[in-house]
């Protein structure tokens, strides 16, 4: 059999590169240490009131267009002369409340409800509305900033023992938002840290952001902004840090049932469904305004937390929530960030004009270069594989011993972090930094969730993307190591108990290496029973084949597991109760997360996408090759 493609075959995806000379210490032996967080009790998840935890009246639901946000923090918190009590002194442990601006009842407090007549769903045979130049660079500025904030988080990870010697992190923003408890702990004693990006115009100490800063990056004034969670990554720790992390992206427009009885709606809603009941409720009862901020923050973040630990199966440990500024001043800290294109680029909507071939990028450029979504040959896919690739050479860069060795560099990163990161109150980041040392070779996988079709049309909030959470559950335990949750049965179970009669054989006639055996993977935790993986000659189109008629009607079942929408044969050489899966170039369905379709990055030797050298304009092929990549190297993108 060819090495490299079906399985995971020696040197292939999961092989580890050694820490080479300069690049940081080498991988300590694992330490037995308690799990962060691991004797404070539970609590209840939500902190909410009964009355808080209503399904949200029509009017009250969350909305994903591109209207007013609910509740936009404000500068509230600078000292108002006419009012008694301005000293901050006695602010709560936050310290980043801001006022209502839309006072109870205002309109900018309550968005408007997918669907509505306000914002109507655009019917499925009409292509999009074109987009002036103004609202595409809001739109796009959403998805790129709060991914360019999520980066300062993974910087702060990767790098917190290197400021921790410095005793830097002391005085951090906190928010008191995880629930302790004797939840089930993985067997590996791993941390799950959600980094959660919001769209707002403040500090973590709710001051309104520098307005050059904000003119800078066309981000409008400190009056703008929202509560949309816009990018969420789950990030896995193990405690043996010689094994991979891995950072779970989970797409905002993912259809998933939000916690609190809210029913069905997009991921990046939970959090203002958590936050604008609450809101209401104490603002009704009196209590100030900084209060209810920082309250009302704390329910839409347990929300959003709860919500994610039942759609991925894992409790997560830590919460960081992040704003754009800092990822901005970060990048300007370290010198900017080296990236690659395939060919010239001149978007206006975004603001992205850069030449074929690498470039040095940092603040506003950088911001340019992830948010940009039109005038790619995959829209969105080719932006999330830009944005993904930014992160892991920002980490790289950061990891760098030019930066590492630089006291005044490190100040100014841990600056920027102390001023725009907000962090759960139980986590105690010096010892936290103590354990991840193992992380400095920069040993992170990034990766996204199983997703269906990106298309669902929702009753409410128009189109969605489609997840399965039993998938979802059984990628991130196949990917993390997590054991099979104890009585597991219903949400985990497999959809047809009747997919166990059915033996799948899998072979991978793509250039794709470990395509086969991830797909392998989708459909065993679909039930069915496993087959050998293999390779095959390419071919364009997949199929699926079936020996005897009595197994017709299993090769359409696993059909429907992987998409629905590839052709059946039958094919005599196959044997009886056995279907086989051929993998051509045209396969998007399972599996495909973490590979080139959805801009799946390795560090330091995990497999990912290869550096490539810039290609002409006129290139017209959007997919890259699916090689090795390294920390030294510079992946060239669209």
């Amino acid at each position: 059999m060819p090495a490299g493609r079906a399985g995971q075959p020696p040197g292939g995806r999961d092989q580890v590169r050694a820490p080479q000379p300069g690049r940081g210490p080498a991988p300590r032996s694992p330490r037995e240490q308690p799990r962060p967080g691991a004797d404070q009790p539970r609590g209840n998840r939500g902190g909410l009131a009964p009355s808080a935890r209503r399904r949200p009246a029509p009017d009250e639901q969350p909305t994903e267009r591109d209207i007013p946000p609910a509740p936009v923090r404000s500068g509230a918190d600078r000292p108002d002369p006419d009012r008694p009590g301005g000293d901050r002194g006695d602010r709560p442990q936050r310290n980043r409340p801001s006022a209502n601006r839309a006072e109870a009842g205002g309109e900018r407090e309550r968005p408007a409800r997918p669907g509505s007549n306000r914002v109507p769903p655009r019917p499925a045979d009409r292509p999009p509305a074109a987009l002036s130049a103004s609202s595409g660079r809001r739109r796009a500025l959403r998805a790129g900033r709060t991914v360019l904030a999520i980066a300062s988080v993974l910087v702060l990870t990767l790098t917190g023992y290197a400021w921790a010697n410095l005793h830097q992190f002391t005085d951090l923003n906190t928010t008191d938002v995880i629930s302790g408890g004797e939840g089930e702990k993985p067997a590996d004693g791993a941390v799950d840290i959600l980094l959660v990006g919001l769209d707002s115009r403040l500090d973590a100490n709710g001051k309104p952001l520098p307005q050059e800063i904000l003119n800078e990056l066309q981000a409008g004034s400190s009056e703008d902004g929202g509560l949309n969670t816009d990018t969420m990554i789950l990030l896995h720790i193990p405690v043996d840090t010689t094994k991979k992390t891995v950072a779970i992206s989970l797409p905002r427009d993912s259809y998933v049932e939000i916690a609190g009885d809210n029913g069905k709606h997009k991921l990046n809603s939970a959090y203002a469904f958590g936050k604008n009941p609450v809101k209401r409720e104490l603002t009704k009862q009196g209590l100030p305004e900084d209060q209810v901020e920082v309250k009302s923050n704390e329910a839409g973040a347990k929300n959003l937390i709860e919500t994610i630990q039942t759609l991925t199966g894992i409790k997560v440990d830590h919460y960081a929530e992040v704003n754009l500024v800092g990822f901005y001043q970060i990048t300007k800290a370290v010198g900017g960030v080296k990236v690659c294109l395939r060919r010239d680029v001149n978007e206006p909507k975004s603001g992205a004009k850069f030449t074929a071939g690498e470039h040095v990028i940092q603040g506003k450029e950088a911001l340019a270069f992830v948010r940009q979504r039109y005038d790619l040959p995959r829209t969105d896919l080719d932006r999330i594989v830009r944005q993904q690739v930014f992160m892991a050479g920002l980490a790289s860069q950061v990891l760098s011993a030019g930066t590492l060795a630089n006291p005044a560099r490190l100040g100014s990163l841990a600056d920027a972090i102390k001023q725009y990161i907000v962090l759960d109150k139980g986590w105690d980041i010096l010892r936290f930094a103590q354990q991840m040392q193992g992380l400095t070779g920069g040993n992170i996988e990034f990766r996204t969730i199983p997703t269906g079709n990106p298309q669902l049309a929702t009753p409410e909030d128009g189109e969605a993307v489609e997840v399965k959470p039993r998938e979802v559950q059984a990628w991130v335990r196949s990917l993390t190591g997590a054991p099979e949750p104890s009585g597991a049965a219903s949400s985990t179970a497999p959809a047809n108990p009747g997919n166990a009669k059915i033996t799948v054989e899998v072979r991978n006639a793509t250039p794709t290496e470990g395509l086969a055996g991830e797909v392998m993977k989708s459909l065993v935790a679909q039930g069915f029973t496993e087959g050998n993986v293999d390779n095959a000659t390419n071919r364009a189109k997949s199929v699926v084949r079936y020996g005897s008629s009595a197994d017709k009607a299993g090769a359409q079942t696993v059909v429907e597991a992987l998409g629905g929408d590839i052709a059946i044969e039958p094919d005599s050489n196959i044997p009886a109760g056995h279907v086989r899966v051929f993998l051509g170039t045209d396969y998007t369905g399972p599996g495909t997360q973490g590979f080139a379709q959805d801009g799946g990055v390795r560090l330091n030797g995990l497999t990912g996408l290869a550096p490539q050298q810039p290609a002409s304009s006129t290139a017209d092929s959007p997919d890259p090759e699916d090689q090795p990549i390294t920390a030294d190297g510079v992946r060239c993108v669209y």
